[in-house]
């Protein structure tokens, strides 16, 4: 894969993607989200890729949001829903799946966040701050802010971040459950990558099934999801796999799983 704003890196079974416009704090721009979607639609259908990592370039942002310079020119609206509707990356990271982990290191802002909160799991550093920012432009969240933000931290502390613009800090951040874990900032990087390597060294098979009953189970009715979980979990029962994970655990020996 070659792309100019953003790099991509795949080892050990962990896909790193890399904003990659850090003089302006990895804004992002409409090249950076076509490639974005390239990227994620080529992944979603990888056996190579087992965990994905986003991140940013530089020390100072994740991502600031979406490039202003291009927001001074009238738009026309049909136009501009169609041209988001056909680069919508998020969209296509929610086909992806493989575990997604965001490390959110300094600025993470309107679209930078909503890039997070697209990911499954978010590692901030201590100099992280976050926001949907929109409302100090004119318009709100529309890349899904005002959809994930209340589901992970509640409808109050959404609208509250929404409608007032605010930036909150990692620890704040860290209490409302819009990230998982806060690490020294230096360390974000090594800490979402420890993390993907652990995950990656998992059944592939089996990981990407938890994950889909965990993410699909919550759109469900309690029944239907505790439904969809048994069906899943004998479908893994038929895999060599399976077999494998049971005769390691006997054998006291790590298991070699090729994803059968």
């Amino acid at each position: 894969m070659s792309y100019e704003t953003i790099q991509y890196q795949l080892a050990d079974g962990v896909a790193t993607i890399t904003l990659n416009r850090p003089d302006v704090h990895n804004a992002m721009n409409e090249q950076m989200r076509q490639e974005l979607t390239r990227c994620f639609g080529e992944l979603s259908a990888s056996d190579d890729a087992r965990v994905i990592v986003v991140t940013g370039a530089g020390e100072r942002a994740f991502s600031a949001g979406a490039d202003i310079r291009e927001f001074v020119a009238p738009q026309v609206p049909t136009r501009f829903r169609e041209s988001r509707r056909r680069v919508d990356f998020r969209a296509v990271m929610d086909r992806c799946p493989q575990p997604l982990i965001a490390a959110i290191r300094g600025y993470a802002f309107g679209g930078g966040l909503e890039l997070a909160l697209a990911c499954d799991i978010r590692i901030a550093g201590e100099d992280a701050r976050l926001g949907l920012t929109e409302i100090d432009l004119a318009i709100i969240p529309g890349g899904g802010g005002t959809q994930r933000l209340p589901r992970l931290v509640g409808r109050g502390r959404a609208l509250e971040m929404i409608l007032s613009g605010a930036r909150i800090d990692a620890r704040e951040a860290l209490r409302i459950g819009l990230v998982e874990r806060v690490v020294p900032a230096a360390d974000v990087l090594a800490a979402a990558l420890a993390l993907a390597k652990t995950l990656a060294a998992k059944a592939p098979v089996a990981l990407r099934y938890a994950k889909e009953a965990l993410v699909k189970g919550l759109e469900l009715p309690l029944a239907d999801g505790l439904r969809f979980e048994h069906d899943l979990a004998t479908l893994l029962r038929t895999t060599e796999d399976r077999v494998e994970g049971a005769k390691a655990f006997l054998e006291k020996r790590k298991p070699r799983f090729t994803g059968k």
